[in-house]
């Protein structure tokens, strides 16, 4: 199955990238993965898991609202459709990334990046320092 995002009914969005389902509904029912593991960070608006502590990558990242993580990977999530953004670091390609659960924005997703120095980027998501909670610190 190709990587692809799409909608299915009640607002849910499914992600699959490389295999992976972010969250999936079935029968009008939200599945939310929960994360093992003593550091986690959750939606702060509805305190559903987003990442575990070892997914992160950097801590010097800035986001819309402040101080962002790069991270490998994220749960429970949804993304909106690729846009370019000129962001401090150049051109990207990203997907906004929300909470599967509330629908509120979390981050994003770097689809592409246009100068050879930043593709490391390419998969990975910015998560919002200020839309998420730490539990389990």
């Amino acid at each position: 199955m190709s990587p692809s995002v799409w909608g299915l009914g009640l607002g849910v969005s499914i992600g699959i990238e490389t295999g992976i389902i972010r969250a999936r509904q079935k029968m009008g029912r939200l599945y939310i993965q929960h994360l093992s593991g003593e550091k986690i960070y959750k939606c702060k608006f509805c305190k559903v898991d987003s990442a575990s502590h070892d997914d992160i990558v950097s801590k010097d990242f800035q986001g819309r609202y402040g101080r962002a993580y790069l991270m490998k990977n994220v749960v429970n999530i949804s993304i909106g459709p690729k846009e370019q953004r000129h962001l401090t670091s150049g051109l990207h390609t990203v997907n906004d990334i929300y909470c599967s659960s509330c629908q509120q924005l979390l981050g994003w997703r770097y689809e592409k990046a246009y100068e050879d120095s930043e593709k490391y980027k390419e998969g990975m998501y910015i998560l919002e320092k200020e839309r998420t909670l730490k539990d389990g610190w």
